[in-house]
């Protein structure tokens, strides 16, 4: 214990160092501000008292008063903007104590095994992570209503508006961690609010917050155009004094969270140890969650209800396939995290539409275009959707390419869509030589032939022209062989075909409605919105854009899937790992990948054909599309 103590206070007086060096770069701002009007107290006071006269001595008096005054003008301004400037706060989903008593109890305990100060209130993020945050600026609370510390009790002055930072925990770790380790998890976060709470600690975070938050400020180019060159100014200056404190914050961070924990090492150590590899799990699942079954369902317009709750299948189910989380079943015994809370359910909604807003830009409220599903719905609600929405978006494409159908006079529609009309166009021409198109009949027209023709006859050329020439295309050629360009179809008809996909689908998104900007609470007060810029969502994309060779196989997959639901009577499904699946017999379809790549990248049907064959697939049918 004599060590731990050691180490916690060497952190901790390390970090207060640094906050003083922080803290004398401000000093030493103020003291440049002064310089001037100082200079002009002496010359006046030299001028009163019959030592400084003169006709320049005047001069320099009047120059010197107005330079004093004109610097202290703009020094008043830059304090107010760094006073005033609401800092950046992370959005969560705050929890109060009569919705989590078991929460805040557990978390009140923790702070007194660390003799630290409790959190101010708890709230939650749809991250796999946890920190402190300092939300003692006014804009980060109600105006005109004074709150007490509701972890303290009534020990907290009603004066003192939040003296701890807000706990902020990650909403996964809730509903994939038992007790025992989601305790051991936040303990060293818990930790942090004892050197938080030194003086020069705090004051130095709230200068360096206000800097930052005053960088933002002038960079906000909707303000009124007269404003700009003072913006300009000011923020040149905070980025100045930013970039001038820039370490000893940073030092300052480190020392406290070296303070953090070693302070924490007294509580639960042997369960942190193993409560940290769940926290390499839950990461893994949460974001395989994300990308592979949450961010097809928002691109429809639907945002799943419970994404802690899927978090649980997600890795159930990837321990059960990579054997990462040995002794799970004795982990199910123990309570989960979750029950901590009065309703579980309903922050975990509250959690998952944050999510979409933060990770896809969706709205804020629900809506007709913006609906939440549940598990059990998911494969209709959205996997279902989405292939015939994408099956019917690749079929207009071929229309306005001038494709012909392939028409089928057993069908009860003969002239639908059916998946054979996308084989025949995406099949390489040396491989089947089908009837051309209207556009490409149009390219080979005799007028075109004709000019063809008479660009085709190159005049006399010198042989060492030509030797030279041909060996530079053979460079090229080569070079291209060993670096294709791998986000572009190497057929042309394939590249035309994703590059039509990828203008149509930009027009769909471009002329979706914007979301509604969020207004006000019913009781006149900022939402929870007001507090970040929501101009700038999503904030953390989970995806770059899809090139076109992914948009044209995902168009392509699922043209097969609804061949495949409507002739052979296969079923959408959901895999918690790998998101929308096909369920052949009910059996996922893992081969269907790789068959789909080697139509669109090499235009060769044959291993899609045999796969369709065998399952019994009809593509030369029509199929349903939304």
């Amino acid at each position: 214990m004599t060590g731990i103590a050691m180490g916690s206070e060497v952190g901790a007086q390390a970090a207060r160092a640094r906050a003083l060096a922080v803290l004398r770069i401000r000093g030493r701002a103020l003291a440049v501000a002064l310089l001037p009007a100082a200079a002009a107290v002496i010359l006046v006071a030299g001028g009163t008292s019959d030592h400084l006269v003169g006709p320049g001595w005047d001069a320099a008096r009047a120059v010197v008063s107005a330079v004093a005054l004109v610097v202290l003008l703009a020094a008043g301004i830059i304090a107010l903007v760094v006073a005033r400037a609401r800092p950046a706060v992370s959005p969560t989903v705050p929890i109060a104590e009569d919705a989590a008593p078991d929460l805040y109890r557990l978390v009140r305990d923790l702070a007194e095994r660390l003799d630290v100060p409790a959190p101010s209130a708890i709230a939650l993020t749809p991250d796999c992570d946890s920190w402190l945050e300092d939300r003692t600026h006014p804009a980060h609370g109600p105006p005109a209503r004074e709150e007490r510390d509701e972890l303290a009790g009534a020990a907290g002055g009603r004066h003192r508006r939040t003296a701890a930072p807000v706990l902020v925990i990650g909403s996964p770790f809730l509903w994939w961690m038992r007790v025992g380790e989601l305790r051991a998890v936040l303990a060293p976060v818990v930790a942090g609010t004892g050197p938080s709470a030194h003086p020069d600690i705090a004051a130095a975070r709230r200068f360096v917050r206000g800097l930052d938050a005053a960088v933002a400020t002038a960079a906000d180019r909707g303000r009124c155009p007269a404003f700009r060159p003072a913006c300009a100014g000011i923020g040149w200056v905070a980025r100045l004094l930013l970039r001038s404190c820039r370490q000893h914050a940073a030092e300052m961070e480190r020392g406290v969270a070296a303070a953090a924990a070693e302070r924490a090492q007294a509580v639960d150590y042997g369960v942190r140890i193993v409560a940290q590899e769940q926290v390499g799990l839950a990461y893994a699942g949460w974001d395989r969650l994300l990308t592979r079954v949450a961010l097809p369902a928002w691109r429809m317009g639907r945002w799943p209800a419970r994404l802690d709750a899927g978090v649980v299948a997600a890795l159930t189910e990837l321990s059960r396939r990579d054997r990462l989380a040995e002794g799970f079943a004795s982990r199910l015994g123990e309570r989960p995290a979750c029950d901590l809370l009065e309703e579980p359910g309903t922050v975990d909604e509250a959690a998952s539409l944050l999510a979409a807003r933060l990770f896809h830009g969706g709205p804020a409220e629900c809506g007709p275009d913006w609906a939440p599903v549940d598990w059990s719905e998911y494969p209709e609600e959205v996997v279902d959707r989405k292939w015939r929405t994408d099956a019917a978006r690749l079929h207009r494409v071929l229309d306005a390419l001038g494709v012909r159908r392939a028409p089928d006079p057993t069908a009860h529609d003969p002239n639908g869509p059916t998946l054979t009309r996308v084989l025949d166009h995406l099949t390489a021409p040396d491989r089947d030589d089908p009837e051309p198109s209207d556009a490409e009949a149009t390219a080979a027209s005799p007028a075109a032939t004709s000019d063809a023709d008479t660009d085709a006859k190159p005049p006399s050329r010198d042989p060492a022209t030509l030797d030279a020439e041909a060996e530079a295309e053979v460079e090229a050629d080569t070079d291209a062989d060993l670096h294709p360009d791998e986000d572009t179809p190497r057929a042309p008809r394939t590249a035309a075909l994703a590059a039509r996909l990828s203008a149509e689908l930009a027009r769909e998104d471009a002329a979706a409605p914007p979301a509604p900007a969020p207004g006000a609470s019913p009781s006149g007060q900022a939402g929870p919105d007001a507090l970040w810029d929501v101009d700038a969502l999503p904030l953390f994309p989970l995806q770059p854009p899809r090139t076109e060779r992914e948009l044209l196989t995902d168009h392509v997959t699922a043209m097969v899937c609804c061949a495949a639901m409507d002739t052979a009577g296969a079923q959408p499904g959901l895999d918690w790992l790998d998101g929308p699946t096909l369920l052949v017999g009910g059996e996922r379809a893992t081969d269907l990948a790789p068959r789909v790549l080697s139509l669109v990248e090499d235009g060769d049907p044959d291993p899609l054909r045999a796969w369709l064959s065998d399952l019994g697939i009809r593509p030369e049918k029509p199929v349903r599309l939304v």
